[in-house]
């Protein structure tokens, strides 16, 4: 993508594991790359293990719970585009922090847009949120951009509202109607269950499966029933990237929702896919290391959630490269060999795979 090379970007949350991923893709094209996020969760992080904070322009440690701080930043470095990954991502966690995900999730998304909003150099904003925005009637088709936002726990329903401000904004200060006089065009874009190398998260399969094996211990599964929609970072990374050149070049076409979520043949239930790991973690089949744990007091969470990618295949061009077992087998690929080589090359490495995989 010769399209980002010099190109100004901004991305929050480029600390976190897919914006780390964001950070290298497009600094290894070219792109200045500016971060604004949180400390990293660990120090073995895909952050901090790569490096990546001191090769790209500018690594910024702030809160977007801080709207002036972020147009501060913003008027500083004059992005051209900007990448809004920022977000507390965990269903479990919400339900002991509901405030201060709701501040970090909505606030902090209406603190970029209004950064956006004051910021002329800005021409692009995509603003993720995810798959689980959408009211989950745990239907057996996927979901479509245009059905109804909402969630059940305090992360799904944070990421609902967030929906609605994004659009709510389009509206009222981006609409495509009145481009000549704003010049931004803004889209939301929602993805599945997200796995590659150097997540370290806490409740979420991949860290729990790698933590286990790399100890020696059990891998506890918590829901071993539910089907997420699973796929590799760079799959929707791929995605967002696409789009941000659409809506550069198209920028009244592209400014809405999308979905970026896998194959069907890759929906599949948390037990099968932690089955995958292991069975490519140790080349053989070692299902012994998977323990159900399920609790039938546990706190909800959705047991069924797919997306309907149509409307990015048939409009973008843009589809899944990867099925399920290319995606285990490529992350477990990563944390193999993380800790004899240098893991920046690693990624690199990765990318180009992904990018010449037909």
């Amino acid at each position: 993508m010769d399209f980002f090379k010099d190109k100004k970007v901004l991305i929050t949350g480029h600390t976190g594991f897919k914006g780390s991923w964001l950070s290298i893709w497009l600094h290894s094209l070219g792109a200045q790359v500016v971060g604004v996020g949180l400390d990293p969760y660990t120090e073995k992080d895909n952050f901090v293990i790569t490096g990546i904070g001191n090769k790209i322009k500018a690594d910024i440690r702030a809160d977007i719970r801080d709207g002036e701080k972020m147009k501060q930043i913003f008027a500083e470095y004059k992005p051209e585009i900007v990448f809004h990954l920022a977000a507390q991502p965990l269903v479990r966690l919400s339900y002991d922090i509901p405030v201060e995900t709701y501040q970090t999730n909505v606030m902090g998304t209406i603190n970029i847009l209004e950064a956006i909003r004051a910021t002329e150099s800005v021409k692009v904003g995509v603003m993720i949120t995810t798959d689980k925005c959408y009211e989950n009637k745990e239907q057996i088709w996927g979901y479509r951009e245009n059905e109804p936002m909402g969630g059940y726990d305090p992360y799904s329903s944070s990421k609902g509202a967030t929906e609605i401000a994004i659009s709510s904004w389009r509206r009222s200060f981006f609409n495509p109607d009145d481009y000549a006089k704003h010049g931004k065009s803004i889209a939301s874009v929602r993805a599945g269950n997200v796995i590659g190398g150097g997540d370290w998260s806490l409740d979420r399969i991949i860290p729990d499966c790698i933590r286990s094996l790399e100890a020696d211990k059990p891998i506890d599964i918590r829901s071993p029933k539910s089907v997420r929609p699973w796929q590799h970072v760079l799959e929707p990374l791929g995605g967002y990237m696409l789009l941000a050149q659409k809506m550069w070049e198209n920028p009244t076409q592209f400014c809405e929702g999308w979905n970026f979520g896998p194959r069907m043949e890759s929906i599949s239930t948390v037990w099968d896919v932690a089955s995958k790991v292991v069975d490519k973690y140790f080349l053989t089949n070692s299902r012994s290391y998977l323990r159900d744990l399920s609790d039938p007091n546990a706190l909800h969470e959705a047991k069924l959630l797919m997306l309907d990618i149509s409307k990015a295949k048939f409009r973008l061009g843009w589809e899944p490269k990867m099925n399920i077992d290319q995606t285990i087998e490529m992350t477990v690929d990563w944390y193999k060999r993380y800790k004899s080589e240098d893991p920046y090359t690693l990624a690199l490495s990765q990318i180009q795979k992904y990018n010449s995989t037909p």
